[in-house]
């Protein structure tokens, strides 16, 4: 900074100006350059992105590239500590960064010795399934899920079929805070197309009765899996907002927003449809549209699958979540059974 100081105060004097501006440009370009790499060695990393069961960020702002690194080398010695020289499987969903925070997380996870597997574009339950399929020591899948743009996240889990509760992410939180790494040399692998085998699986079954049914997906990542696996299993699909743009051009991609139910909703109406399906960003929630276009909320649709259920599993137990009503209580059908 003095350097750029002392030039001005020779062009001022108009001694040689062309000398003194080439200089004074050079050292210019030069103090920006070193404020940069100050920046990009300074790792950020917000406490409170850490929550019960995921971590979520505003990136760049309360997270940046070096402290999604440093979450990987985290994630990764949980893992390591677990399983000897394991294999992790990573995926991201459709937004502008999500590739570069999973790059930055890969090499975190491969630094303390994890080898990953990369199935590339994805849902947050392709992951989930590729971990039985590929038989892998754990799974971590970058999305913001039902967020707006500008938020990042990261799903996490070791044991199959389970992902990080409180337990695991207040151990996580403190060894990426307190720097408690292990060391290791982790190998990559790109998994191409694996997104097929995910699709084909789930179009094995097949409908006894076609239905017409929209697909709307707030151009989110769903929108390359939802109206392929419905038509797969025999809908006749109305699709909506199934474009991939990550801008989300209309409205956000979450089920759960009254603004993209009703937009379905209007939709089912008009093409005389028997049902309509809302899928947010990472295809882990689903909205329900009812053929006459009233929405139908998730406390019910959980216990049309209660009741479905129950038929094959007498006198079972049904663990709901908190945002559940009493409908599970009081149905009558579910006390039959």
């Amino acid at each position: 900074m003095l350097c750029v100081d002392f030039l001005n105060t020779l062009y001022k004097l108009e001694i040689n100006r062309t000398f003194i501006e080439h200089q004074k440009k050079y050292a210019i370009k030069k103090l920006n350059k070193y404020t940069n790499i100050n920046m990009k060695n300074e790792k950020k990393i917000d406490p409170f992105g850490f929550r019960e069961y995921d971590a979520r960020w505003l990136f760049p702002e309360s997270i940046n590239e070096l402290g999604i690194e440093s979450v990987g080398k985290g994630f990764g010695t949980q893992v390591v500590k677990k399983n000897k020289s394991p294999t992790v499987i990573v995926g991201h969903d459709y937004r502008s960064y999500s590739e570069n925070v999973k790059k930055n997380f890969v090499k975190g996870l491969m630094s303390t010795g994890c080898n990953v597997k990369d199935i590339g574009l994805c849902l947050s339950p392709t992951v989930y399934f590729s971990q039985f399929k590929l038989n892998s020591d754990a799974v971590a899948m970058i999305t913001a899920s039902h967020n707006e743009n500008g938020w990042t996240g990261i799903k996490m889990g070791i044991e199959k079929g389970l992902t990080h509760c409180k337990e695991e992410m207040s151990d996580l939180k403190d060894i990426v805070l307190n720097e408690k790494f292990v060391s290791g040399s982790g190998k990559y692998e790109e998994i191409k197309e694996f997104n097929k085998v995910y699709i084909k699986e789930l179009t094995k079954n097949k409908l006894k009765k076609k239905l017409r049914v929209v697909a709307a997906c707030g151009n989110g990542t769903a929108g390359i899996f939802a109206p392929e696996i419905l038509k797969g299993i025999g809908c006749d699909v109305i699709e909506l907002d199934c474009n991939l743009d990550y801008t989300f051009p209309r409205y956000n991609p979450n089920p759960e927003d009254m603004e993209m139910l009703h937009e379905i909703a209007k939709c089912v109406k008009e093409n005389n449809a028997d049902v309509g399906f809302g899928f947010d960003g990472d295809g882990d929630r689903v909205g329900v549209i009812d053929d006459n276009g009233n929405e139908i909320f998730a406390d019910k649709i959980g216990l049309l699958i209660a009741r479905n259920i129950s038929n094959t599993h007498k006198n079972s137990k049904f663990i709901v979540d908190v945002k559940s009503t009493g409908l599970f209580a009081s149905d009558e059908i579910l006390k039959k059974k």
